[in-house]
């Protein structure tokens, strides 16, 4: 009997394949055989014969003739109402129009701009750190030392006079440190500074230098107080604003390159398409 007859029939009626449990069966027997080659031989014949089994079985519930049940409907009371499409439009938003911004950011500062913002800020930050030295320590090389001693115990467990005397292999090790985190830093400053709300000098002049120097100062406590008591934090935190402000300024002032986000599909996907994106002025 064929499904439009038996619907014919049976009004009330809709027919859906018959239940049956033979995939499950050869599932198991798939998984038996193939845990048979890590556990024992017997246990791979028994999950090849179910499977033989399991895919005969299968094969007699679908042909020759598909198996079926009639499944009886919900009274026409009971039954869901139907969907009406509704004739109004979508109202679609447009990047800009009425602040709306899809997804922040829509622009983003140039990572080079982060790299240049690192390399300024390294220098103002260690302007900062050789004042100190010479005003407070009588040594240009005490700030250097001090943080090339972070790689080189040896210097923490010195005395005054060893940390304010020239030392050559803490003076290449301090150099490139300083400028290996600064330009990281001044890279986090180009990713991270479009995403946050204005004034961009606020956040990293003063908010970010102090939230990292003060993880700074609660992870050195416990890694190494001696280095911890040997620095001198005031004049810490200002070498670490004068890195932000001399960084944010110059990430703020780069011209902000536009997220692929705001481009039609054509343009994201790099078809050839003139006049699809406007040029900007």
């Amino acid at each position: 009997m064929s499904a439009e007859e038996h619907s014919e029939r049976t009004p009330d009626t809709v027919e859906q394949p018959a239940p049956t449990a033979w995939p499950m069966a050869l599932a198991l027997g798939v998984t038996l055989a193939f845990a048979g080659l890590v556990t024992n031989a017997i246990v791979s014949v028994v999950g090849i014969v179910l499977s033989l089994l399991a895919g005969v079985g299968w094969w007699r519930q679908v042909l020759p003739i598909q198996k079926h049940e009639a499944v009886p409907l919900r009274p026409v009371a009971e039954r869901s109402t139907p969907i009406l499409p509704s004739a109004a439009a979508v109202a679609r938003l447009i990047p800009g129009e009425a602040g709306h911004r899809v997804r922040i950011p829509t622009e983003v500062q140039p990572l080079s701009s982060g790299i240049k913002g690192g390399i300024v800020g390294g220098v103002a930050m260690a302007i900062v750190a050789l004042v100190y030295g010479v005003a407070f320590q009588g040594s240009v090389w005490y700030p250097i030392n001090l943080l090339s001693a972070v790689a080189m115990p040896g210097l923490v467990q010195g005395d005054m006079a060893q940390l304010r005397a020239f030392n050559m292999t803490a003076l290449i090790l301090g150099i490139i440190t300083h400028g290996v985190i600064s330009i990281l830093a001044g890279l986090l400053y180009a990713v991270i500074l479009p995403m946050l709300p204005r004034r961009h000098m606020l956040w990293g002049g003063l908010v970010a230098p102090l939230l990292w120097t003060g993880g700074i100062w609660a992870g050195l406590g416990f890694i190494n107080p001696t280095l911890n008591a040997r620095v001198d934090w005031p004049f810490f935190i200002l070498s670490q604003i004068a890195f932000g402000v001399a960084t944010g300024y110059v990430v703020a002032r780069a011209e902000p390159v536009e997220t692929m986000q705001t481009w039609p599909l054509a343009a994201r996907a790099g078809v050839e398409s003139p006049g699809v994106r406007e040029r900007r002025p």
